[in-house]
């Protein structure tokens, strides 16, 4: 798992507006990425409805959010359109940035064990550096959370 102060890893995904997204591109803007299991579950629909709602929190903050699983973009835009998400969702159906990031790995659930995505959120500021990241998500007011950790940052 990558730690706070590392370069957070560059990387391009197709994304649901229907470029090609590129972390290089945010550098100046603080970025959240938020790594998700599936589009449409429980779990993950409250996450990205909570980051949905306080978007225009995160945009005075100068801060992209982006969730990224291993959906394909037809998957992520009817996941946008039932929810009216208003921020992008990227598809990494080849997990290539699932697993430089660290997030793709062993899960447990039920006395079974699966490969799959470990909910994690990563913090990265203007310069691109990593400056928090949470794992094991619980969904509760994890966006809030995150807000917070933002708000604190950009007051100092």
């Amino acid at each position: 798992m990558f730690k706070e102060n590392n370069l957070a890893p560059t990387f391009k995904l197709s994304s649901t507006n229907k470029k090609e997204f590129s972390l290089k591109d945010s550098l100046g803007n603080f970025v959240v990425l938020y790594f998700y299991p599936k589009d449409d579950t429980p779990g993950c629909t409250i996450e990205t409805v909570d980051f949905n709602k306080l978007l225009p929190q995160f945009k005075k903050l100068n801060c992209e959010i982006l969730g990224i699983s291993k959906d394909n973009l037809k998957s992520h835009d009817k996941f946008r359109e039932k929810y009216k998400i208003k921020f992008d969702l990227l598809a990494d159906e080849d997990l290539k940035v699932l697993k430089k990031y660290k997030v793709w790995g062993k899960k447990k659930f039920m006395g079974r064990e699966f490969m799959g995505i470990r909910r994690t959120t990563f913090l990265i500021n203007k310069k691109g550096k990593i400056i928090k990241v949470w794992e094991n998500v619980k969904v509760k007011d994890h966006a809030k959370e995150v807000l917070k950790t933002l708000s604190n940052l950009s007051i100092k």
